[in-house]
């Protein structure tokens, strides 16, 4: 029986990928508050961060707002809420308890949404 301390490990430790070229240089700019609070506010409305927002507008002249299409978070909630719902089935079952008849009719109903989310999914992409 081998002992997990004299392992060797081989191939890839896992993790973040290194980035091809580093950020390691800073550059300070300085506002009084109303500026800080107007680029923290252009940079929340483009859905990043003040760093990334600077270094777009420095290099490019212009951010890119990155958005989701309406249907993509549509199908985000409607995933989660069927999650929550196998999950709680999954708790009872695991405790070794029998579905009831509501349980059961949930169960069904996630079923058929999973089916029709699925055709909806396959018709997007096409």
């Amino acid at each position: 029986m081998e002992s997990s301390v004299n392992k060797k490990r081989t191939g890839s430790k896992g993790g973040r990928p290194k980035a091809p070229i580093k950020r390691d240089w800073h550059l300070t700019v300085m506002c009084n508050i109303v500026e800080k609070k107007t680029i923290q506010g252009n940079a929340k409305r483009a859905r990043t961060n003040v760093s990334v927002y600077l270094r777009q507008l420095g290099l490019n002249g212009r951010v890119k707002v990155k958005t989701l299409p309406k249907e993509v978070l549509q199908f985000t909630g409607k995933l989660n809420h069927m999650a929550a719902n196998l999950n709680q089935i999954a708790k009872k079952r695991n405790k070794g308890e029998d579905l009831n008849t509501l349980d059961r009719a949930l169960l069904n109903q996630e079923v058929r949404g999973l089916q029709t989310l699925v055709k909806e999914v396959k018709t997007y992409l096409e």
